[in-house]
């Protein structure tokens, strides 16, 4: 599946960022940004989907940590599907989680974050929450999924070309 456009719930949308974070001045750089950057396609599932073509969609290619599980036809975000839901799934039930669908061991009432959301905020959200991947939301409607190395990645570039500036000033006034 593609992406989906969704309606949040009453208590999806009780977990965006807060406001407090989302305007930090030190840093500009929003999750628009990284958007911009990789894309708004989201990878998909239906919670009724079995665990074996959830496993071998996110085995790729491409290979994928997470998929946000939508049910509703208009991509309602019901929650995710990470790798550590699997894992764990396999801990506790073994082989026998493949006869199973993704709704067993899905992660309900997700935080979401918005295009507005600073990076700094956004890495403060996944830190506390121990969410590698969170969706994006626009007025309720799904645009996007962003992962911690998403974040690293935007970030790395942001620090390079920080450095390479501060050089070209120093090496300007020799």
């Amino acid at each position: 599946m593609g992406l989906h456009c969704c309606a949040m719930s009453a208590r999806q949308q009780q977990l965006p960022l807060s406001d407090e974070a989302r305007s930090e001045p030190e840093d500009p750089m929003k999750v628009a940004d990284i958007l911009r950057l990789k894309g708004s396609t989201v990878h998909t599932v239906h919670s009724w989907t079995p665990v074996v073509e959830a496993v071998q969609r996110m085995a790729g290619p491409p290979p994928i940590g997470a998929l946000v599980v939508c049910d509703d036809g208009r991509g309602h975000v019901g929650g995710l599907i990470t790798e550590r839901d699997l894992i764990r799934g396999l801990r506790t039930i073994g082989a026998a989680m493949c006869e199973k669908t993704v709704a067993e061991f899905m992660t309900r009432h997700i935080p979401v974050c918005t295009p507005e959301d600073t990076l700094t905020h956004l890495m403060r959200q996944m830190t506390r929450s121990r969410y590698r991947h969170l969706p994006v939301v626009q007025a309720g409607v799904l645009c996007g999924l962003v992962s911690i190395g998403d974040v690293v990645r935007h970030r790395l570039e942001e620090v390079q070309l920080e450095a390479d500036v501060l050089r070209d000033m120093y090496l300007a006034h020799q």
